[in-house]
């Protein structure tokens, strides 16, 4: 992971929380060229964590269900 240490510790609803609040900012406009690259950038970053949160989670419901899968087929087996 190449995410700050920051980024690490932020939960899947702090990072979307953020985002959303990014993206408000940067819709709304009033801000200079340099302050809306940083946004953009941080929106970026932000995005990654949630990535990685989402996948996260749909890794551990694929090993759920075949372990699910596995299970029933043990028992039609046996």
């Amino acid at each position: 992971m190449t995410g700050t240490a920051d980024e690490a510790a932020l939960s899947y609803e702090q990072a979307r929380d953020e985002l959303i609040e990014v993206v408000r900012r940067l819709e709304a406009g009033g801000t200079t060229l340099e302050e809306s690259l940083a946004l953009w950038e941080r929106g970026e970053e932000l995005a990654k964590v949630c990535r990685r949160w989402l996948e996260g989670a749909r890794a551990r419901l694929d090993a759920a269900l075949a372990e699910e899968e596995s299970a029933a087929a043990g028992e039609d087996g046996e």
